[in-house]
C-alpha cells in the first residue's frame, strides 16, 4: 500500500522545530560552564567552542536529512531536504573553521603567545588533534568539490567517492570532541548525550541506506529484464520483480537506482517510473546526460538492482481538483507520462480532462510519443507537441500568452510541470504571471546534491 504522507504544509516545519530544539539543547550544554566567559581570552575561546559543538551537530543533521529517513522525506520531501543539506554545508564548514580559529585565538590571549606558536602548541600536544586535523581537510574537501563549479569538472562516481569521505571525518573529529573538549572532559552527562546523538544518527544512516536496501532486494529480487531504446540518446530500463505492490510505490515518484554491474555499483541515481508500476515490472526512461545515463544502455538482462524509495511528492494525490495540465521536457517525460497513464487508468470509464504539454526542440527528442498516441486516442488525453527552438519559432511556445492560448481555462487546473530546471522555473513564473493558485502548482527537483 502507497505510504501515508504527512501534511505537506506543516511537515517540514515539525521537522525544522525538531532540528531546532536539537540545536537549544546543544547551545545550553555549552552554557552550563560559566566559568568559561571569565576574561577575554576566555570569552574568545568559548565563542570557539560553541561554533565548534554547533558545527559538529550540523554535521549530524547533514547526515541525518540525506539518511533517506522514511519520516523525514515524507514531510519535507526529497527535493527539500537536498536543498537544505546544500544550504547547510558551506555553513558547517565555516562554523568548524570558526572553532577552530577563535580557540587557537582565544588561547592566544590567555597564554599572552603569539598565534602561530599557540596554534603549533595545541596541534602537536592536545589529544586527537591531528586526527580532528585531517577530518576538517576532508570537510573542506567535501564542501570544495560539491560547489557547482567543482561538479562539472568531476564525474559523478569521482564526487561521490569524495563525499564519502565525510564518513571517515565525522568519525575523525568526534575523538578529538571527547578527548579534548571542554565541554565533555568531566563532564560524563554531557559525554552521555554526545554519544546518543551520534549512536542516534548512524544507527537511522546503516538502517536507512545499507540494511533497507539489502533487505529490499532479498524481498523483491529486483533484476534488469531489458533494455529498450526509445530514441537517438534516451533509453528504458525494465525491471521486473516480486511482490512490487508492496514498495508502494506510485506514478510520478523515483527511486535511487544502484545497479550492481561493473560502473554502476559505486553510484545511485534518483530516476522517476514512467510507466504506472504494476506488481511484475518497473520502468525508468533515462537520457543521455552522462557516463552514468549513458552507460544505462549496455546494461544486460539479469543485472541485480539495488532500489532504495519511493521518494517524492510528485503524485496525483497532491490535486487540488480534477483537470490538470502536464507539463514535460527532456528527461521530464517519464514521470509525466506515468501520471498521464495513471490518470487514463483512473478515468477508464470517464473522459479525461487533463491536457499535456511536451516541449522539445526537434521531433527526434520526442520519446514516448507513440505511448502518449496510444493514451490520448483511448480516452481524449489531449496531447500538444511544441517541438522547435526558440531562435526559430520566433517565440516561446512556454511563454504565458502561449499558454494562454493553447490552454484557456489553465488557472482552474492542477500544474505538474518536470523538465530541465530552467525550463521548469520558466513555467513556473509563467504561471504565476497567470495568476494559477501556488497550491495547484506541482513540481519537483531530485537530483543529488
Amino acid at each position: 500500500m502507497p505510504r501515508a504522507a504527512l501534511d505537506p504544509a506543516g511537515g517540514h516545519v515539525a521537522v525544522r522545530a525538531v532540528l531546532v530544539l536539537g540545536a537549544t539543547a546543544v547551545v545550553l550544554m555549552w552554557w552550563r560552564d560559566p566559568t568559561s566567559l571569565r576574561g577575554l581570552g576566555a570569552q574568545v575561546t568559548a565563542a570557539g567552542r560553541l561554533a565548534g559543538l554547533l558545527g559538529a551537530y550540523l554535521v549530524l543533521v547533514q547526515l541525518l536529512v540525506m539518511s533517506r529517513l522514511d519520516w523525514f522525506e515524507r514531510a519535507v520531501g526529497f527535493d527539500r531536504l537536498t536543498a537544505w543539506h546544500r544550504g547547510l554545508g558551506t555553513n558547517t564548514v565555516l562554523l568548524l573553521v570558526a572553532h577552530v580559529l577563535l580557540v587557537v585565538e582565544g588561547y592566544s590571549l590567555t597564554d599572552q603567545q603569539g598565534v602561530v606558536s599557540t596554534g603549533w602548541r595545541v596541534l602537536s600536544t592536545y589529544p586527537e588533534m591531528l586526527k580532528a586535523t585531517l577530518g576538517l581537510a576532508l570537510f573542506g574537501l567535501v564542501s570544495v568539490t560539491s560547489a557547482r563549479a567543482a561538479r562539472r569538472r568531476l564525474s559523478y562516481e569521482a564526487w561521490y567517492a569524495l563525499h564519502l569521505s565525510a564518513y571517515a571525518a565525522v568519525a575523525l573529529a568526534f575523538s578529538h570532541q571527547l578527548a579534548a573538549g571542554q565541554d565533555f572532559v568531566g563532564h560524563p552527562l554531557n559525554r552521555v548525550l554526545w554519544w546518543g546523538m551520534y549512536l542516534v544518527v548512524t544507527g537511522v544512516v546503516v538502517w536507512w541506506r545499507v540494511v533497507l536496501p539489502v533487505r529490499g532486494w532479498f524481498r523483491h529480487r529486483l533484476l534488469v529484464d531489458r533494455v529498450v531504446v526509445e530514441s537517438p540518446g534516451v533509453i528504458s530500463v525494465w525491471v521486473r520483480g516480486h511482490r512490487l505492490d508492496e514498495l508502494g510505490v506510485q506514478a510520478g515518484q523515483f527511486l535511487l537506482w544502484r545497479f550492481l554491474a561493473p560502473g554502476h555499483l559505486w553510484s545511485a541515481h534518483p530516476y522517476s517510473l514512467s510507466a504506472v508500476p504494476d506488481a511484475g515490472v518497473l520502468r525508468i526512461t533515462v537520457k543521455d546526460a552522462g557516463d552514468h545515463s549513458a552507460a544505462l544502455a549496455h546494461l544486460r538482462p539479469g543485472t541485480p538492482v539495488l532500489a532504495e524509495g519511493p521518494f517524492g511528492h510528485f503524485t496525483l494525490q497532491k490535486s487540488v481538483g480534477s483537470r490538470l495540465l502536464l507539463i514535460a521536457g527532456g528527461a521530464g517525460i517519464g514521470p509525466i507520462r506515468a501520471l498521464a497513464e495513471e490518470l487514463v487508468t483512473r478515468g477508464s470509464r470517464h473522459r479525461v480532462d487533463a491536457v499535456l504539454l511536451y516541449r522539445a526542440g526537434d521531433c527526434e527528442d520526442l520519446p514516448l510519443r507513440r505511448e502518449l498516441d496510444r493514451l490520448s486516442a483511448r480516452t481524449g488525453l489531449s496531447v500538444g507537441y511544441l517541438v522547435g527552438h526558440r531562435a526559430d519559432l520566433g517565440h516561446d511556445p512556454l511563454s504565458p500568452a502561449a499558454i494562454a492560448a493553447m490552454v484557456p481555462d489553465v488557472r482552474s487546473r492542477d500544474v505538474y510541470v518536470c523538465g530541465p530546471p530552467g525550463m521548469t522555473h520558466n513555467v513556473l513564473r509563467a504561471m504565476r504571471q497567470l495568476r494559477v493558485p501556488v497550491r495547484q502548482l506541482h513540481s519537483e527537483q531530485f537530483e543529488m546534491v
